[in-house]
């Protein structure tokens, strides 16, 4: 019997609990309420305007546990070369992340509004930077806030949370990033260039402040970002995803390039594609068409006529 009790011991000391297994890319409700406080597990607050909301929400109302971060003013994006919502430097991602009380070993799950896709954009785009920093163990709580508040019996925290801060060290993934030159590459090479941005703005009827030139990269698809979605913030499927981009022609699988104006839209369809369908080639050009535009040699095309 003794014998016994010290296997059952030794396989509960060597199974890894649900919290520290490895990380899915979306969990759900039940799954925060059953692990958000778990030892290793940092639930992360990014509410900001995109989805109506702001530190001052947070304090109002959070899942219990959770930090705060505003994704549009705590620095998870900056300018670079004069266009806005970069990719920050690693030293300072790594300070801002480690502030958070974040370390490698942390769990991390992202937490927006929910309350659209542009909102939810907020996750995959952080959910995005900690991939290309090399730290795999993160997850969106799919349907954001929104749907853990949609149950009037979760438990809501009010008032700040202070963590305590963590060393956090980056192991840079360049692969995950493209860049103009790679862009080029992929134009003539017919690699599937993927314009997350809404129809207007693709055709060139409508244009970002920031762009110096309507239109899109020549070649280039179009999957809507408001289509990665349902009901705010619930992501589609895998197979939805799959009809998505065989509906203008790509496969889903293999090399592809997912761009907007500046990455923000570019997370979701880089999101859906590399993490529910599961392509793992697929890259975001973090400048968009924001770069692209100011560079006069580069082309446009606006409704079929290249510029």
């Amino acid at each position: 019997m003794q014998r016994i009790w010290a296997f059952i011991v030794v396989v509960l000391l060597t199974v890894p609990s649900t919290a520290s297994q490895a990380a899915t890319p979306l969990v759900d409700v039940g799954w925060i309420k059953a692990n958000g406080q778990a030892p290793g597990v940092v639930v992360l607050d990014l509410r900001n305007k995109l989805g109506k909301g702001s530190k001052e929400i947070y304090l109002k109302g959070h899942i219990p546990g959770a930090v705060h971060s505003d994704y549009l003013k705590d620095g998870w994006r900056t300018k670079v070369d004069g266009v806005p919502g970069q990719l920050p430097p690693v030293a300072n991602l790594e300070s801002l992340i480690g502030g958070l009380g974040i370390g490698n070993d942390s769990h991390v799950v992202l937490v927006a509004g929910g309350v659209s896709a542009l909102d939810m954009g907020s996750a995959t785009r952080v959910y995005w930077t900690f991939k290309v920093l090399g730290h795999d163990q993160v997850s969106i709580l799919d349907g954001g806030y929104k749907a853990y508040a949609a149950d009037l019996a979760n438990p809501v925290e009010k008032g700040w949370n202070t963590p305590k801060a963590a060393v956090f060290k980056a192991r840079f993934r360049p692969e995950m990033v493209a860049d103009r030159a790679d862009v080029q590459a992929a134009m003539a090479k017919g690699v599937p260039l993927i314009d997350m941005r809404p129809p207007a703005q693709y055709s060139g009827q409508k244009s970002h402040p920031a762009a110096k030139r309507a239109g899109t990269i020549p070649g280039a698809v179009n999957v809507p970002e408001s289509r990665m979605t349902v009901d705010g913030g619930r992501f589609v499927g895998g197979g939805q995803v799959a009809e998505l981009l065989q509906a203008v022609g790509v496969s889903g699988e293999g090399e592809s390039i997912a761009f907007c104006n500046t990455g923000h839209w570019a997370s979701l369809g880089w999101f859906a594609e590399s993490e529910i369908r599961g392509n793992k080639q697929v890259k975001l050009y973090d400048g968009s068409m924001v770069e692209w535009s100011a560079r006069e040699e580069l082309p446009i095309e606006v409704k079929g006529k290249a510029n």
